[in-house]
């Protein structure tokens, strides 16, 4: 399974969790899908976290950005000692096209 990122149009995240797109489907059709980045990404002291859930309710200036064509999530999220740490990570280490919802 592919990256979502290489067939995807209109990527976005609305809300500072939920990753929308419009991705290509096996009959060439663009269709909306998203997913929760809530649900995948958490904050382990300061650093974005795959497994973890819910980073969002730990973060501030939550963004979003294609570096290059890497699709990139940018956020200050918060340490045990309550210091917003800058922090980024790349959504296409993990995320394909079977982990977005239609």
């Amino acid at each position: 399974m592919s990256n979502f990122h290489h067939s995807a149009q209109d990527t976005r995240v609305d809300d500072g969790h939920i990753l929308r797109a419009r991705l290509q489907n096996g009959n060439g059709d663009f269709v909306d899908a998203e997913c929760n980045l809530n649900d995948c990404l958490g904050n382990d002291n300061g650093r974005f976290d795959w497994g973890g859930r819910g980073f969002a309710d730990s973060a501030e200036s939550i963004r979003f950005e294609f570096e290059g064509d890497q699709p990139i999530l940018r956020a200050r999220l918060f340490n045990v000692e309550g210091q917003a740490i800058d922090a980024d990570v790349n959504l296409c280490e993990r995320l394909n096209e079977s982990k977005t919802k239609a």
